[in-house]
């Protein structure tokens, strides 16, 4: 008997509620692509699609059904009309499985639920987008990371790449530290075919690396997507009570400190982090994406398509 597959564990990932809202969207490249199939996204290459780009003199042996004969009547000279060729895009999902994506925020004060955690949130999101790109006919792959590459999936269109890609996600457990700005020049050397690189992390690292990482990915001519997932504690730390606070990736590491006395610091420090990842994926033109887990998986999507 085949398996359901709604019934295998991965799929949890990817519920019901996320497949619905992206039953309505689509994502089109903003630059053009080099696919081996013909797909949704424009291509540097000229072909006979949908829209249409210019004219080119006619030559023996052009097929006679694209000659413009209006063109001819205003010129006497027979032309060919070229069209931008729709082509299929590849995709790579980067997901940060350091240590602190672990943190799970405080329970909801109204429901008394728990946030999901910086990582669950990211793989939904990485579910949520390989779902979309198959259905779209585009060719995703993954990659989990901390201080290296956890897991590479290469980039595959075949709808079992969703399934391949799910079960990758929620058999990863996030776990050593962070060095996103390496493990992205060594992701950025092993990804040959210009695409979509899309990325999920809290991107903890030093800030200035971290966007000299990301040039690296445009120098290779791909376009770059960054969901900057950060807990609602992390970015208005509401603390009041001196307590003890661990670090995830080290267990050896504590600190027992009041919050009160720190907080202006803290909160100055992080806004300088935000800003400088956002100014710079804003100077070479990658959609900055911040996200507070408190948000729903759904929500972000549809703002997120909604300002694109």
């Amino acid at each position: 008997m085949a398996t359901n597959l709604n019934q295998l564990p991965s799929m949890k990932l990817l519920p019901q509620e996320i497949i619905t809202t992206l039953g309505r969207l689509e994502f089109l490249a903003k630059k053009k692509k080099i696919g081996a199939i013909s797909g949704r996204h424009a291509s540097p290459h000229k072909g006979f699609s949908v829209e249409f780009a210019e004219h080119r003199q006619y030559v023996a042996g052009d097929d006679l059904r694209d000659l413009d004969w209006r063109a001819y009547g205003k010129s006497d000279r027979y032309y060919i009309k070229q069209y931008i060729e729709e082509t299929n895009m590849r995709v790579t999902l980067l997901v940060d499985a350091s240590g602190s994506m672990k943190y799970t925020g405080e329970n909801d004060e109204e429901t008394g639920d728990p946030p999901l955690s910086k990582f669950e949130y990211a793989r939904q999101l990485a579910a949520a987008f390989a779902y979309l790109f198959v259905r779209q006919g585009d060719g995703v792959g993954l990659v989990t990371f901390d201080d290296k590459i956890k897991k590479y999936i290469r980039a595959a269109s075949k709808p079992s790449q969703v399934r391949m890609i799910l079960d990758e996600l929620h058999t990863t457990e996030p776990g050593s530290d962070t060095e996103a700005a390496k493990t992205f020049h060594e992701i950025a050397d092993r990804i040959h075919s210009r695409g979509l690189v899309v990325i999920f992390s809290d991107l903890f690292d030093d800030p200035e690396k971290i966007i000299e990482a990301l040039h690296h990915f445009r120098f290779k001519n791909h376009e770059i997507l960054v969901f900057h997932i950060m807990s609602d504690e992390e970015l208005s730390f509401p603390f009041r009570k001196f307590e003890t606070f661990k670090c995830l990736e080290n267990d050896s590491l504590s600190l027992q400190i009041d919050p009160q006395s720190i907080r202006a610091q803290y909160l100055d420090r992080i806004q300088e982090f935000l800003k400088t990842i956002e100014l710079g994926c804003g100077k070479m033109e990658a959609d900055y994406i911040p996200v507070n887990t408190r948000k729903s998986i759904s929500d972000t999507l549809l703002t997120y398509f909604t300002s694109r």
